[in-house]
């Protein structure tokens, strides 16, 4: 992966000729002055958040996330004209997922893994989604202020998102907010999730390669992790392999090597491995990069790499119609109307949660003429 070369400031465009430096500036200049004012000085254009973005400006790019992010109605139309033009700018990164169980130092690993990334040339984006407050539905735990270097580093931007209540350990919108880190030039998208679980699956199918975090001195090691979550990693990262822990922690990494000998391969040709790493010390952070790479590089190789971002596209894809058709679902009038009494009726036991459902369906349906 070349990271020297930046194609925003290079002013390479994916699919077009190399513009000159004069003429791209013209190009610039000549859009913001046709593109339309907003009408309040807070508001801005999709022509202005998308040269923002494509400019490297920080504060524009943040601003496009919190309108991605957004579920206000006016907000959702210029969203998705902003991910359309910064589109063919996008795809150049490798993208990985970070998981693990509580108290396994995900801030702390991608603090000192971004670190080691910056000063090795690469721009680093950490999306960090944190559990939502039920009260105010913000972030809980601010991971921004626990990865306290990574923060100033001149080639890293960390976003911090509530995850919003929903499932997967990510936010709703963390694709797109992949997408818009990498038309502004960063080559590194580092995913931190909620936790680690069966609904951490969802990270998995956003990303190129999924790393686990886990750490000894937790009970039965094996046990503590879902097998399900084991067969999606990429790699294992036992973490805070340190002092009197280091010795504990490698048994525990043959003990997790034994066990992945047993599972199928999520990529053929690929063994997923156990590894040891101190965030806190900064060791086997440079193995781990390594491993990462090398994964890219096979996946590539084999074509496994296209195929799985394809895959990944036609998942998008359908998760986001269906995400539509429930909110028209549950807001439209009659079913709004109708919910409350046959919720009373199946929590009672007077129907069938199935009648209870097909009811709500079939009034549905009659109203908007669905057969």
């Amino acid at each position: 992966m070349n990271s020297e070369k930046n194609p925003i400031k290079d002013g390479q465009h994916k699919g077009a000729g190399t513009l000159s430096v004069e003429s791209e500036t013209a190009l610039k200049n000549l859009s913001t002055m046709s593109a339309p004012q907003p009408k309040n000085r807070n508001d801005l254009t999709a022509d202005q958040y998308t040269e923002g973005v494509l400019s490297g400006d920080r504060a524009l790019l943040a601003r496009a996330i919190t309108l991605i992010e957004s579920n206000a109605p006016r907000h959702l139309k210029i969203a998705q004209e902003v991910i359309g033009n910064i589109l063919p700018r996008t795809g150049e990164s490798i993208r990985v997922g970070i998981t693990g169980v509580p108290g396994a130092g995900k801030s702390t690993f991608i603090d000192t893994l971004g670190n080691y990334l910056c000063e090795h040339n690469h721009r680093v984006a950490v999306l960090a989604v944190d559990p939502s407050s039920s009260i105010s539905k913000g972030s809980i735990m601010g991971d921004k202020t626990r990865m306290e270097k990574l923060s100033r580093a001149e080639n890293c931007f960390i976003r911090p998102s509530p995850s919003g209540g929903a499932l997967g350990g990510v936010n709703r919108k963390t694709r797109e907010s992949m997408l818009v880190c990498e038309a502004a030039g960063f080559d590194v998208i580092l995913v931190e999730t909620v936790g680690v679980g069966q609904s951490e699956s969802m990270v998995s199918t956003m990303v190129d390669f999924f790393l686990l975090l886990t750490l000894t001195g937790a009970g039965d090691d094996l046990q503590n992790i879902k097998r399900g979550v084991i067969e999606m990693a990429d790699a294992i990262l036992i973490n805070k392999a340190d002092g009197n822990n280091r010795i504990v922690a490698e048994r525990t990494q043959s003990e997790l090597n034994q066990a992945l000998h047993y599972l199928t391969p999520k990529l053929v040709g690929w063994e997923t491995r156990a590894f040891c790493c101190s965030a806190l010390k900064n060791e086997g952070i440079k193995e781990i990069w390594s491993t990462i790479l090398d994964f890219k590089k096979h996946a590539q190789s084999s074509g496994a790499f296209l195929e799985k971002r394809q895959y990944q596209a036609q998942n998008w894809l359908v998760d986001l119609v269906s995400e539509e058709i429930k909110t028209q679902f549950f807001s439209h009038p009659t079913v709004a109307e109708l919910l409350p009494d046959i919720q009373q009726k199946v929590i009672q036991g007077q129907i069938p949660v199935t009648t209870g459902a097909e009811e709500l369906l079939n009034a549905f349906r009659k109203q908007t003429k669905q057969i």
